[in-house]
């Protein structure tokens, strides 16, 4: 187990929080205009990143906000934490000394 900090309750055991699935993952951009395979890259085609990356968690046993966790999928070290509206991940390697 592990300690998610929660921006709105601090830190909080994982056991209170679900998955809520990758951060990186950006929807087509004219949604109107997008292909059927467009839609089920978006809807289907995951990664599975081995290191840091950005994903969505809910604290559901909390405040019931969703935030934003960076986490080292190989160790599960929580890097970072934040709101949703405080990071725009546009690049599953921000964090690493890049901007997102």
């Amino acid at each position: 187990m592990f300690l998610i900090k929660c921006p709105w309750c601090g830190d909080r055991d994982m056991v209170e929080f679900t998955y809520g699935g990758d951060a990186t993952k950006k929807h087509p951009e004219d949604m109107a205009a997008a292909s059927l395979d467009e839609w089920n890259a978006y809807v289907y085609e995951r990664d599975n990143p081995c290191g840091p990356h950005w994903e969505y968690w809910h604290h559901v046993n909390g405040c019931r906000q969703w935030l934003m966790v960076h986490r080292d999928t190989l160790t599960h070290e929580i890097l970072e934490t934040a709101t949703p509206t405080e990071k725009d991940v546009k690049k599953p390697w921000a964090g690493k000394g890049e901007q997102a």
